[in-house]
């Protein structure tokens, strides 16, 4: 009975040693190379939000900001991190909209269906392990149940969605030209 639980703290501790190793490699890159890098990341997200925030509005779709946040948020240096984050955010928004429409109708103004729905897309997400998509499940639910709107649930999940999925959309298209230019510009990675 004691063996899972050492086993997952062994788990967690290797996993906070390697999110320490990260941290340490990218605060030993000289600070020329982390503004190169800064600057380059931070022009992408840019790029990315607006691509999604003008394409939310060409849609119709009233709160594009949304999807500018979406397009930031899954922004990272590699085409391979952004589609697992785009994932993790697009499974978590479906999660979250799914369940904080389903709890609503059982009664959207009591508080404590609005903490059940958090708490069991966070628990389906981690259960089916998707990965950050509980994060988003929980902020999705949290939006679609406790920022006011005018029309139906459903609708307001709809529009939710369609706008994470074009701010995803777009973080993914701005990654690929950034990943060619900047293989253009400065060429291949040396191989591992």
């Amino acid at each position: 009975m004691n063996k899972p639980k050492r086993a997952l703290a062994e788990h967690r501790r290797q996993f906070d040693l390697l999110t320490d190793e990260v941290l340490w490699l990218w605060k030993a890159l000289p600070p020329r190379q982390r503004l190169m890098l800064g600057t380059a990341h931070a022009l992408c997200a840019v790029v990315a939000a607006s691509l999604g925030y003008f394409g939310a509005l060409a849609l119709g779709l009233q709160q594009g900001y949304w999807a500018a946040i979406t397009a930031i948020s899954v922004s990272q240096s590699s085409y391979a991190e952004v589609r697992n984050s785009s994932r993790d955010q697009f499974l978590g928004a479906i999660i979250g909209s799914l369940i904080g429409m389903a709890v609503a109708t059982l009664g959207h103004d009591q508080f404590s269906t609005y903490v059940l729905a958090v708490m069991i897309g966070m628990v389906l997400c981690a259960a089916f392990n998707l990965g950050a998509a509980g994060r988003i499940s929980g902020t999705t639910t949290t939006i679609i149940m406790l920022v006011p709107h005018q029309g139906a649930f459903w609708q307001f999940a709809l529009f939710r969605l369609g706008e994470v999925m074009l701010g995803a959309i777009a973080a993914l298209l701005t990654t690929v030209l950034f990943n060619r230019l900047e293989r253009r510009l400065f060429g291949e990675p040396p191989a591992a």
